[in-house]
């Protein structure tokens, strides 16, 4: 049996259907243990992973037990080598440009440090910044002499195009760091043509997608990044302490690590090393390899579902609980007009998102508040404290979308009546 949003069927009809297949949402819970012990709606935060990633985990692990880390590893030497083809795959591009981290923020810190802002030199950074990566930034600017700017975003809350073509015609040096999608909103940044603005005027361009990989299709050559980072554990259904990130060759060839390490460097004499590798250079020997066999089974099983599908299901799912958490009183979304994807964010009047998500929690229906302090460039500029997200993937069925429903118009109701 298939299930699918209701929004999902008029999604399929205007699209090619050689290009897409319907999501066989029953096969994806029978897979995910989890799928029917709640109403999980917090793929952005961290999804529920299927049953053949925790399995990929759970062997490695007992292999370490039995013979040791290192044996352990030569074992696996091959599987651990196709997470770079599969990766590769998923985003278009070379399994050589291709490197491991333990988090997003990690790849996004190792990369910007690599390019060793200058002072004089600026950065210039979307509204949709996450807070540690924002953090960096300020801090990287405020002991380097570099300057931060905030590019300003259109009545869409996307980044101004022409505010920012304004910004780097005067042709600065700039290194430019955005957002795909943003922890605090459905927002999706028109990154592709982004894109063609940092190539005309030849900023370095960082892509944050966190929140975009393994939810939309994403393609670095359309795109025209420099770098990309991104998360295992939200919408590929990895583990938590997994990420890779998007080096394109031209740009890791002329950077080295601020922090150069055994993995991708070879200490050649007394004084003396060489980094070797391309993408590789910016990672770390140590890492949990039974984690990274679980990304790599996740990643496996991204390109087999097809992210063609996977996008058009879940932009269909966030649609359809846009519109019926729209009709329920006294809830305001807290998306900005025009927003497509799976995250959909709101805020209940008279009660704080925080306390929202615990009364949702005591029905089974997973979700979470995100504060300003997660997003102040985002949520603090538009005086929002907070907002509760809920973010589906494709384990979860219709039952699911009416208990999330039901349960914010229950507690909204009894706000009311308070």
């Amino acid at each position: 049996m298939r299930s699918v949003p209701a929004a999902v069927a008029a999604t399929y009809a205007a699209v090619d259907s050689r290009a897409m297949r319907m999501i066989d949402v029953a096969h994806e819970r029978s897979r995910t243990l989890g799928a029917p012990n709640s109403h999980h709606f917090n793929a952005a935060g961290a999804a529920l992973p299927t049953s053949s990633v925790v399995e990929a985990v759970v062997e490695h692990l007992h292999r370490e037990e039995a013979l040791g880390g290192y044996e352990a590893a030569a074992r696996v030497r091959d599987d651990v080598e196709g997470i770079y083809a599969a990766a590769g795959d998923l985003l278009g591009c070379a399994a050589d440009e291709i490197a491991l981290f333990d988090s997003a923020s990690t790849g996004l810190r190792v990369l910007i440090d690599a390019v060793r802002p200058a002072a004089g030199s600026r950065i210039i950074a979307s509204r949709s910044t996450y807070v540690s990566h924002a953090l960096h930034l300020m801090t990287i600017c405020r002991e380097r002499d570099v300057e931060l700017v905030i590019v300003p975003a259109d009545e869409q809350r996307r980044v101004d195009l022409v505010a920012l073509e304004a910004l780097l015609a005067d042709g600065r040096p700039s290194v430019l760091t955005v957002s795909h999608v943003p922890t605090s909103s459905g927002l999706v940044e028109p990154v592709a043509e982004i894109g063609q603005l940092a190539r005309r005027y030849g900023a370095t361009y960082l892509l944050d997608a966190t929140q975009s990989v393994g939810h939309l299709q994403v393609d670095v050559a359309a795109i025209g990044c420099d770098g990309l980072v991104t998360t295992g554990r939200k919408f590929l259904r990895a583990p938590r302490g997994t990420a890779f990130a998007y080096v394109k060759r031209s740009f890791a060839s002329a950077l080295l690590p601020t922090a150069p390490d055994v993995r991708g460097s070879e200490w050649q004499s007394e004084g003396g090393w060489d980094t070797t590798s391309l993408a590789r250079r910016f990672e770390t020997w140590e890492a949990s390899v039974a984690a990274r066999l679980g990304l790599g089974v996740a990643l496996r099983e991204a390109n087999e579902r097809g992210m063609a599908a996977t996008e058009a299901w879940l932009t269909a799912a966030g649609d359809d609980i846009r519109r019926r958490v729209r009709e329920v009183p006294g809830v305001v979304l807290a998306d900005p007009e025009g927003s497509r994807s799976a995250i959909v964010t709101f805020v209940i009047d008279g009660m704080t998102s925080a306390h929202a998500a615990s009364r949702l929690s005591e029905s089974g229906v997973r979700v979470v508040s995100v504060p300003a302090t997660h997003g102040q460039w985002d949520l603090g500029d538009r005086r929002i404290p907070a907002v509760v997200r809920a973010s589906p993937h494709v384990y979860n069925d219709e039952g699911d979308v009416d208990a999330l429903v039901e349960g914010i118009a229950r507690i909204a109701g009894e706000v009311r009546a308070s």
